[in-house]
């Protein structure tokens, strides 16, 4: 599904240089559900984004479905992520004007999909995660976990072939962190989408077969090895 090999990504902070990502290399295959964790300043996010297509290395190689992605144009990196992966932020990052459907619907009006197939498909998605009594309710009217299983919905509609959630459960206390995590294996088990998420909270870890540790932007532990 996902593989980098010996990636690199730096930062320039004033006359400093913050190395995010140091001779990072990691399969993910389709399937998995994967966790990457370490504490804050690790490096997770700028993974995620390396992962995600949305942050290009400044060294190594990233391959998506087996296809190496440098020589990919911002537009096709555009449309893998539009149609392939699905991502999850810990501030959830829904638009406060539209209800809980219609922010379900907007990445497939993106798409071209029409209206009505799109409202479909949203409805369904909210049914889903346990939601379909509050479709019609602003995200300024929905609990922190109600507001991520909107969330979680929004990137399961496109049926992404990887969900990348960036800290899914930071917000959210410790009985909606559980429900959030629960959810994510569900959908996993259901779908087959493999979902690719970063965590500080070690308490987390134990739901999550495998493990990917990072520190200082070094990978210290590979997935084969969280799995042996």
């Amino acid at each position: 599904m996902v593989s980098l090999a010996n990636v690199y990504r730096s930062f320039a902070l004033g006359h400093t240089t913050v190395h995010a990502l140091m001779d990072v290399s990691l399969d993910i295959r389709a399937g998995d559900m994967v966790a990457i964790w370490g504490p804050s300043g690790s490096g997770k996010s700028t993974l995620l984004n390396v992962i995600g297509l949305i942050d290009k290395p400044d060294g190594g190689t990233v391959a998506f479905d087996g296809a190496d992605v440098r020589s990919w144009s911002d537009d096709m990196l555009s449309d893998a992520r539009n149609r392939k992966i699905g991502f999850v932020f810990q501030s959830f990052n829904l638009i406060p004007v539209m209800s809980a459907l219609e922010n379900v619907m907007l990445p497939l009006q993106l798409q071209g999909i029409a209206d009505k197939t799109a409202r479909q498909t949203a409805a369904r998605w909210l049914q889903k995660v346990g939601l379909e009594q509050l479709t019609n309710m602003r995200p300024d009217r929905l609990s922190g976990g109600q507001r991520q299983r909107v969330a979680i919905a929004r990137a399961l509609a496109i049926e992404p072939e990887v969900v990348i959630a960036d800290e899914p459960t930071a917000n959210l206390d410790s009985e909606n962190s559980r429900a959030v995590v629960d959810l994510m294996h569900q959908m996993n088990r259901q779908t087959g989408v493999t979902f690719v998420f970063s965590t500080h909270d070690q308490r987390l870890l134990d739901q999550v077969p495998t493990h990917l540790e990072l520190h200082d932007g070094r990978l210290i532990t590979r997935a084969q090895e969280a799995i042996a």
